[in-house]
């Protein structure tokens, strides 16, 4: 790493402050000179339309660039004097005209902005021994559903080396088989690979799929404590039980119970194909009743008894509405999120 990408590392140019320190423009760069140790030596420094600092030192005496001073084995006085000239300048220009950031990439930063917006929750970097690793918390809960990490790309390509910033989130283990076939998506590193993901922050992935991605992965952090009741997302497989059928007997059906579910609490339940969309409302009535019906691990099963609220129109909130708030896939009980449970509720 060069001295100024180290320098400049984790900041982001104000061009019009570098108009005002003295950079003048030409074609598509800002470029700014400085005469240094008597008139003997002039520094350079460029900086382009994306940001990037480039500096050079020259040797008037013989107008050829001085490169010594980027040498680390090379000491002496003089070296050190022009090294010197040349950091403080650089530091100088950092100060005055740069703004800084909490990553190094614009994309990681991007994404902890628009974190933010959503949610309300800043980075939390939490390791003196890490401080390029930030992780982003549930305020209730206090669960992560975001770590962002720098890393050598060697940790997750054997093929590739060099600093670069990853996002850790957590994902439905389906979903991320699906995922990791793309390009920008990687097993997890330093999490469980069964049940989070890597992707790149470089652009690969795009904004918009990440944060789609990060909204399920809130929704597992979801504990709804600020509400009198908890909701949640049931899947049902219509191919083995007609909920129809049952409703005509009954407002009140009995259900598989594979969570810690309670009384008054809200299920809704997502009927899969050939209709992927919840289609029901139910409040719960009853819990951990005792079922004789053994599942595939010969575990005895509780059921609890739901009374239907509503029904949905088939379509209404279907898979491709729900992606909107960040549920990819319902193979499982879940949390609604609070986003989804308002819109919900609003209709």
């Amino acid at each position: 790493m060069t001295i100024e990408e180290e320098l400049f590392k984790k900041t982001r140019v104000d061009f019009e402050k570098i108009i005002e320190y003295g950079f003048k423009k030409e074609n598509s760069s800002y470029k700014y000179s400085k005469n240094i140790m008597n008139n003997t030596f002039r520094i350079d420094v460029e900086i382009d339309n994306s940001g990037k600092v480039k500096g050079k030192v020259y040797d008037l005496s013989f107008e050829d660039e001085y490169t010594n001073f980027r040498i680390e084995d090379s000491v002496g006085s003089f070296v050190g004097q022009v090294r010197a000239e040349f950091n403080d300048l650089l530091s100088d220009i950092k100060n005055n005209c740069f703004i800084k950031e909490s990553f190094i990439y614009e994309q990681s930063n991007r994404i902890a902005k628009a974190i933010k917006e959503m949610y309300g929750d800043e980075p939390q970097f939490e390791w003196e021994k890490f401080p390029g690793y930030a992780t982003f918390r549930n305020k209730d809960s206090k669960k992560w559903y975001a770590i962002i990490m720098n890393i050598d790309k060697s940790k997750i390509d054997k093929n590739s080396t060099g600093e670069i910033e990853i996002i850790d989130i957590k994902l439905d283990s389906k979903e991320i088989e699906d995922l990791l076939k793309q390009d920008g998506f990687y097993p997890a590193y330093h999490m469980n690979k069964k049940s989070w993901i890597t992707i790149i922050l470089n652009n690969t992935v795009s904004d918009e799929k990440i944060l789609k991605l990060i909204k399920e992965s809130y929704s597992y952090t979801v504990t709804n404590k600020n509400n009198a009741k908890n909701e949640w997302i049931v899947p049902a497989n219509p191919t083995y039980f007609d909920i129809d059928k049952a409703l005509e007997k009954s407002n009140t059906i009995t259900w598989k119970q594979s969570t810690d579910i309670k009384v008054n609490d809200i299920v809704y339940l997502y009927v899969a194909s050939p209709y992927s969309s919840i289609m029901y409302k139910f409040r719960v009535v009853d819990v951990n009743i005792p079922y004789e019906y053994k599942d595939r691990n010969m575990r005895i099963q509780k059921v609890m008894k739901i009374d239907l609220i509503k029904r949905y129109e088939k379509g209404k909130l279907s898979l491709e509405k729900l992606k909107e708030f960040g549920i990819n896939a319902v193979r499982g009980p879940r949390y609604m999120s609070i986003d989804l449970s308002n819109y919900i509720n609003k209709m």
